[in-house]
């Protein structure tokens, strides 16, 4: 495999320098491909004497040094210290320890590349997973949207097909009892109805199975996940887009609680909870939310499961994108500012079905390498996600997952926002982050 076009030229900001240089707390930059050697990283500055033997064993040309990264001194070519190899017997030992030091380090080299050769199958799996997950999404994106666009004209045939999307989608989460969830910040598609549909019926399954509900129990659920917001048909867009509505304006889009209700209650063929979850999704566990003002236990369960879900997903993909929050913050601002407005017991259940930091969260580590989190965190370790890091000089194909709950070295620094992010980083992070919300299990 040959270099990448510039791997053999300096950066920008770069020095050549040869291997007597290399010390612990000196950036070096090996101009191989990612997949040749054994360190986890192309770019680093060195921690200790064990990495300096390993590069100088790989006896490359040509090395390169960012001086603004090294923390110490760059040593000038040709400091290391002279070896006093003493007589003949000495030589001789010396030869024989010289021998013995590049078989280990040979050893090492190999077992580090056997190891990326790992990470590379699991990446293998991971994108065959988001390719399942892409047609699941975009097939019931097509079924519920046109389920919600014709609802009005043939509301059992709907019906019928957000069933098959519900039954569907719970069954998949049943089947992986490790499933976790990607958010993709961007929509899927124009259909914003059922897009938001789609990722309100993802969420309150995950929390309907972290809650203990029978696989009936949860298909209900997430057929009034899917419907909880049909009666927004009937209402102007413009209204529906408003971060800023007035009095009028405000009572006018709360009629679509009790509108989507009575349609769905027409159409004859949907029980109770999934009734309840689409009149009282807007209610609040203090009281204070519509259309009926109840409060507490009196407050449907389908209903409040789906109220926490619909909260999440319109804070992390609001109407206007320049307020989103990322998963993280979203979890964070619901459980400490908005708590009093859900169901306490099942806010946490929420909570530790997402982990702190949820599949799709774009985060920095503390060595100020950015990735993204792609498996959720052991029930032990809730800050020790794993995460696939932003290393461009590393083919995607090849990209770096990092267990965190193993490398104690690396921690996660803090959640970072999608459109804060250049588009490069998210193309390489993220790059199917137009499904949205899909399943997608936990990495072994």
């Amino acid at each position: 495999m040959p270099p990448a076009p510039d791997a053999v030229t300096p950066l920008e900001g770069e020095i050549c320098i040869d291997a007597s240089q290399l010390r612990p707390g000196v950036h070096v930059r090996l101009p191989v491909p990612w997949i040749e050697h054994q360190f986890m990283f192309n770019s680093f500055v060195i921690i200790d004497d064990e990495q300096v033997r390993l590069i100088a064993a790989m006896k490359l040309p040509q090395l390169f040094c960012d001086p603004r990264r090294c923390t110490v001194p760059l040593p000038q070519p040709g400091e290391a210290p002279a070896a006093d190899d003493g007589g003949g017997d000495h030589q001789a030992q010396r030869a024989v320890e010289r021998a013995a030091e590049q078989q280990r380090l040979a050893a090492l080299a190999a077992a580090g590349i056997a190891e990326k050769h790992e990470r590379s199958r699991v990446m293998g799996e991971l994108r065959g997973r988001l390719d399942k997950a892409q047609q699941h999404y975009l097939s019931a994106a097509r079924a519920v949207g046109g389920a919600i666009k014709g609802f009005a004209r043939n509301p059992r045939e709907s019906i019928k097909q957000v069933a098959e999307v519900s039954a569907e989608s719970t069954a998949a989460l049943l089947a992986d009892p490790d499933s976790a969830i990607v958010l993709i910040a961007e929509k899927a598609h124009d259909d914003g109805h059922a897009a938001h549909s789609l990722s309100v019926m993802t969420l309150a399954l995950l929390l309907g199975k972290q809650a203990g509900l029978p696989e009936a129990a949860l298909r209900a659920l997430g057929i009034g996940a899917l419907l909880h917001d049909i009666g927004k048909l009937a209402i102007n867009p413009a209204i529906l887009r408003s971060d800023e509505r007035n009095r009028h304006e405000e009572a006018l889009y709360q009629t679509h609680c009790r509108c989507g209700f009575e349609q769905a209650a027409r159409a004859g063929s949907l029980s109770q909870p999934m009734l309840d979850a689409i009149l009282h999704h807007h209610e609040r566990f203090d009281g204070s939310g519509f259309p009926d003002r109840q409060s507490g236990s009196a407050i449907p369960l389908a209903a409040r499961m789906v109220a926490i879900a619909n909260r999440f997903d319109n804070v992390v993909n609001p109407v206007d994108h320049r307020r989103a929050m990322s998963p993280s913050e979203a979890l964070s601002t619901m459980w400490t500012r908005e708590q009093k407005s859900f169901d306490g017991t099942l806010l946490q259940l929420f909570v530790r079905a997402m982990g702190v930091y949820p599949p799709g969260s774009i985060v920095q580590l503390s060595d100020g390498r950015v990735g993204a989190v792609v498996g959720s965190a052991p029930a032990a370790r809730p800050l020790s996600p794993k995460v696939l890091i932003y290393a461009p000089e590393v083919p995607r194909r090849q990209s770096i997952i990092v267990d965190l709950a193993r490398d104690c070295a690396l921690t996660v620094e803090r959640p970072l926002r999608l459109q804060e992010r250049p588009a490069e980083e998210l193309d390489y992070l993220l790059p199917r982050r137009k499904i949205n919300w899909s399943y997608l299990p936990a990495q072994p």
